[in-house]
């Protein structure tokens, strides 16, 4: 991927209303080309310097760009981030695509974090769903340009283990019958160091499409390699709820990652 021409769409950006934010008082939405991201900046004044990357499921077939990505803009922004929906793209066996497409979205926002009213060294990543392996794994692969502060995942995929985790993810993020070197190194909680960012795990009980114990075993490395990381299991609610006010538990969601993040 150029990071010349990712850099060169920001001297072409426009500015725009956007329902879910419209209400907020000068927040700034930003639509940027290559990859497909879109920015929305908090109210002036109410700015804390952190940052995040949203990266919304779909199974690595496609993204739910609302309930898990533009819906939260409001709740974030309100909390003084700047807040970034990422729709990268699919990977269809090709793990490296949708991986340069976070890289170079991480290096966007670390490029305009003084322009935007951000710290580039504050910035984390949030994912849901399949979208929570991308998170995981770019939290577990660092690279020049991304290395998140902080993980928000919910629901996530985290191994690539036959026997754990989602098959249609597995199949999209590394193709028909990956050897079981390569499983291993996309299953994030294989590959958890000291040096990986804390997390916030937020996932329903029953939830059948992708089995609790992704996040149980990535809660448990974390754990064991001294990474602070915090798990949220709500008893009911299945898969896929995301900002969705319908879900029993949406309340205490917003409650738990409010004083999540205000302890960092």
């Amino acid at each position: 991927m150029e990071f010349k021409s990712l850099i060169k769409s920001l001297a072409v950006f426009f500015l725009m209303a956007v329902p879910a934010v419209s209400a907020q008082a000068q927040s700034k939405v930003i639509k940027i080309d290559n990859p497909k991201m879109t920015v929305f900046l908090p109210p002036s004044g109410i700015g804390n310097g952190k940052a995040l990357v949203a990266l919304p499921g779909g199974g690595y077939s496609h993204l739910a760009v609302y309930h898990e990505g533009f819906d939260w803009a409001p709740f974030y922004n309100q909390l003084g981030l700047a807040y970034a929906v990422l729709e990268y793209s699919m990977p269809k066996g090709d793990r490296s695509i949708p991986m340069g497409d976070v890289d170079a979205a991480f290096k966007i926002m670390a490029d305009s974090a003084s322009q935007w009213g951000f710290h580039p060294d504050s910035i984390g990543i949030m994912g849901s769903s399949a979208g929570g392996h991308l998170a995981s794994t770019m939290a577990t692969h660092p690279t020049e340009n991304c290395r998140p502060a902080f993980q928000i995942l919910f629901y996530p995929v985290i191994s690539m283990d036959s026997g754990l985790t989602h098959k249609g993810s597995r199949t999209g993020f590394l193709g028909e019958n990956p050897s079981e070197e390569l499983d291993a190194a996309y299953s994030s909680e294989k590959q958890v160091t000291s040096a990986t960012p804390r997390a916030l795990m937020l996932l329903s009980a029953d939830d059948k499409t992708v089995v609790p114990a992704n996040s149980l075993r990535y809660f448990d490395a974390l754990n064991k390699a001294g990474v602070p990381a915090s798990l949220m299991v709500y008893p009911t609610g299945g898969h896929g709820w995301g900002y969705r006010e319908k879900f029993r538990y949406h309340d205490n969601v917003l409650s738990e990652i409010t004083s999540w993040l205000k302890s960092l």
